[in-house]
């Protein structure tokens, strides 16, 4: 997101209190060697591959919400944009929108990059090449709801130039440990610069046909911090729904239309929130 306006003065905000409250959770410490860690590793990155391959052969309908918010709590400003989605087979995004009312946002700008990360498929992946480009550091296990999951913090080892193009993830990451697959993220997006800040963005899966799992809600509480110290607290919500097969009837016009041609229906899960 990049800053529109440029004010004088200077909000500090206690980002690091809020992040150790973070950190005390109900993770357990449950002793992995490094080959057990590497082989989790490896396979729900294999995993995350094979998520991403699959989700070209779905359509889904997203809204998404993104608030600024001012001194008190009020919001001073909305972006709503509901969609109907897809993806190509390489991964390009493709869109029909079906609420699009007039942006109230002025402190902020959405950019192509936050388009991207409202997609449900983040432009960094982590897939088994990008492996060598990342730190794992295994936290330990912790329980959600039904779900036994084992806790990763994944952190790139070098952060490319914005020129580059490419975009890493730096944060959090929750792996079923029975389908080693990925269920929760908690983190944001690099590179930035003094004008194109990302927040941190937790994000939940659902399970879809008993294969994938599926972004089904992310939310962001954060403060971007810009060049000068000028501040903007922002808000977003997007949730994803009616997963279904139909690829194969969406005849792609345009990287922002598409045309469904009376998709097959089938069964569409039933969101699990947080």
């Amino acid at each position: 997101m990049k800053h529109l306006l440029v004010k004088s003065f200077v909000v500090v905000v206690a980002l690091a209190a809020a992040a150790a409250g973070q950190q005390r959770s109900g993770i357990m410490q449950v002793h992995k060697n490094q080959v057990e860690i590497d082989g989790i590793i490896a396979r729900f990155t294999q995993n995350e591959k094979a998520f991403r391959e699959a989700l070209t052969t779905y359509v889904f309908d997203r809204s998404a919400t993104i608030q600024t918010i001012g001194m008190g709590g009020q919001v001073t400003g909305v972006y709503r944009r509901d969609s109907f989605m897809t993806f190509s087979d390489d991964g390009r995004r493709f869109e029909r929108i079906t609420y699009f009312p007039v942006s109230t946002l002025q402190e902020i700008n959405i950019t192509k990059e936050d388009l991207e990360d409202l997609g449900g498929v983040n432009p960094f992946a982590l897939e088994p090449h990008t492996i060598p480009n990342y730190t794992f550091r295994y936290i330990g296990k912790e329980k959600i709801d039904d779900l036994d999951l084992y806790v990763f913090d994944v952190h790139p080892k070098t952060i490319p130039s914005m020129r580059s193009g490419i975009r890493v993830f730096t944060g959090r990451v929750w792996v079923d440990d029975r389908d080693l697959m990925v269920v929760k993220s908690k983190g944001k997006a690099l590179p930035e610069d003094k004008n194109n800040k990302y927040p941190v963005v937790e994000t939940w899966r659902e399970n879809v046909d008993g294969k994938y799992w599926f972004p089904a809600y992310s939310y962001a509480d954060d403060t971007l911090v810009f060049d000068r110290g000028y501040s903007v607290r922002m808000q977003m919500k997007v949730t994803y729904s009616n997963y279904r097969l139909g690829r194969s009837d969406v005849r792609i016009l345009d990287d922002e239309e598409v045309i469904v041609d009376e998709p097959k229906p089938s069964p569409s899960p039933t969101p699990r929130k947080p």
